[in-house]
């Protein structure tokens, strides 16, 4: 049996850096910034149906709500308007910006 991946301890949106900032279960701490979580919204409408992984580049990044989707993912609600993406513990974890995270 696989060990269960990292689940997210504490979410937390910083106005004032423009960031979202979790704080994962294996004590590792992200922090996201907003232009670039939009950018990898991982919805259909942004990604496609190809597969292939792609940065959007989105006119207002600013982040309006969080809310949990289940005990899985996490919705953005963007300034724009745009709310479908829902982006799934282990997506949000493999998009962390970190050296760290990077490197591995």
């Amino acid at each position: 049996m696989s060990p269960r991946p990292p689940q997210p301890l504490e979410v937390r949106r910083d106005a004032a850096a423009r960031e979202v900032h979790i704080d994962w279960s294996d004590g590792h701490a992200s922090a996201y910034a907003w232009a670039y979580l939009r950018g990898w919204c991982p919805c259909a409408t942004c990604q496609g149906h190809s597969g292939d992984k792609r940065y959007i580049q989105a006119e207002n990044t600013e982040l309006e709500r969080i809310a949990a989707v289940g005990r899985y993912a996490f919705s953005f609600v963007w300034g724009d308007g745009h709310e479908t993406g829902i982006y799934a513990y282990p997506y949000l974890r493999e998009l962390c910006p970190c050296d760290q995270c990077r490197r591995a």
